[in-house]
């Protein structure tokens, strides 16, 4: 009886045949035995069928970011890949590499397998070091180099191959964000709105632009969210996963940096090597602590630092997929990064059309109210931004709950009087504006009032 099963494999899995028989061959060899020409033939034939699916059209490696790569690297691909799609060939991978044991390939089993010659092991180590295509295009990877290092594939990749459901994977430093926004609730001026939905013409028209009319291939695209907390940066690039119906995830850049030199590159690079190729948004917070103006070199940890930045903004500019950073200090940033995204937007705090439709966005919906709650006497009365109100909102309504009455000015006056307080130790009565007559004295303490 054959190795391989007597229906001819079809399309990805000849390759995955390809290898199993070349996997026999070599264990037979290893034994101080010729393979068998029943082996031999089957194997020719499966390498004219590889070749026929690699020419054609609907070549499945084309899934992949494999354009331009060598034919060596296909048939590495193919033994990376075949322990995942097939894990009879792991067993037998752990067969031939009986003093380290696994079911993932090496360097030097690849060599054998694939019988290359010294010009071909010189283009194979190329293709699989740390900096090379295979690497560098998040098809394989590895935790060491070497000619033992076990060759991995990347599982985000394994399931678009092979059309498999991908488990979500958070990317190293980021957290999924889980809330799901749309446009009408975006508030905004027209004019920033209207740049946000310009962001997404990068990515929805890059197919007309680079390849049809030749435009040059850029990253991203990239843009800077900028303006003071509570003003909506991070709900629009949620409107913005929304609307590209992507997940959403938010990078903590102080779980990136680290004080151990060369660290902080190697945490960007996971982050970077988890997110390509996925239909996904990363938003970067507060990145003005690291993009902050560059000063004098005076120590070896500042040349370090700028090249820190550097790596990330070479990562962000390479990564294919959209990249929103935010800050609360625009000014801090040297203006030299600023030319390096596609497009920065300043959020504003809302003005009072904007702050009475707030009001009436984020008061629960459902929630009853007392006929004298008045979204544009609020906008008018304190000038808070939108975070601010969508706490006050949620905090009126759950003390109306608690008294088991409808929402009233008392409850909201209450809620922005508890804002206030949070940027300041002292609040004055009169920062709450014609809202002050509604706030209950025994909210407010002689202490905290001024």
């Amino acid at each position: 009886m054959s190795v391989v099963e007597a229906i001819a494999p079809v399309g990805i899995e000849a390759e995955w045949a390809r290898i199993e028989v070349l996997a026999h061959c070599l264990l037979r060899s290893r034994a101080g035995k010729q393979p068998e020409p029943e082996l031999i033939n089957q194997l020719q034939r499966l390498q004219h069928q590889v070749d026929r699916v690699r020419q054609s059209a609907n070549n499945p490696w084309h899934k992949l970011p494999t354009r331009g790569l060598p034919s060596l690297a296909f048939d590495i691909l193919a033994c990376v890949f075949a322990c995942e799609a097939q894990m009879r060939i792991g067993w037998l991978y752990q067969e031939l590499q009986p003093a380290t044991p696994q079911p993932f390939i090496t360097p030097a089993l690849l060599h054998m397998l694939l019988a290359l010659d010294d010009s071909e092991v010189h283009d194979l180590q190329a293709l699989v070091r740390n900096d090379g295509d295979l690497k560098r295009r998040n098809l394989i990877e590895s935790n060491d180099e070497g000619a033992f290092a076990a060759l991995r594939p990347v599982k985000s990749a394994v399931a678009v191959l092979m059309d498999w459901p991908e488990a979500e994977i958070t990317p190293p430093g980021s957290i999924r964000v889980q809330q799901r926004a749309n446009w009408d609730e975006l508030v905004l001026p027209a004019d920033r709105e209207r740049m946000l939905h310009e962001f997404l013409l990068w990515l929805r028209h890059r197919h007309t632009v680079v390849d049809q009319w030749g435009g040059k291939a850029v990253g991203g695209p990239v843009a800077l969210f900028s303006g003071p907390s509570g003003t909506g940066k991070t709900f629009a690039a949620t409107v913005l996963a929304t609307d590209l119906e992507w997940p959403l995830y938010r990078v903590d850049l102080a779980r990136l940096v680290s004080k151990y030199i060369g660290e902080t590159e190697k945490n960007i690079g996971r982050l970077f090597n988890a997110a390509h190729g996925r239909n996904l948004v990363l938003q970067f917070d507060e990145v003005d602590a690291l993009m902050s103006k560059r000063g004098e070199v005076k120590e070896a940890r500042d040349r370090y630092a700028n090249m820190e930045v550097s790596y990330l903004l070479a990562r962000i500019e390479d990564h294919q997929g959209p990249c929103i950073l935010t800050t609360n200090m625009r000014n801090q940033i040297d203006k030299a990064f600023t030319r390096r995204f596609q497009m920065v937007v300043e959020f504003p705090r809302p003005d009072e059309t904007a702050r009475a439709r707030l009001w009436s966005l984020l008061l629960p919906p459902r929630a009853p109210r007392r006929n004298d709650v008045d979204v544009e006497f609020l906008a008018r009365a304190v000038n808070l931004t939108g975070g601010n109100i969508r706490n006050a909102a949620l905090h009126a309504a759950y003390l109306a709950a608690d008294d088991g009455q409808t929402i009233g000015m008392d409850h909201i006056a209450t809620a922005a009087w508890r804002e206030l307080a949070k940027d300041r130790p002292q609040v004055a009565r009169s920062d709450l504006g014609p809202l002050a007559e509604y706030l209950p004295n025994s909210v407010c303490s002689p202490e905290n009032v001024t």
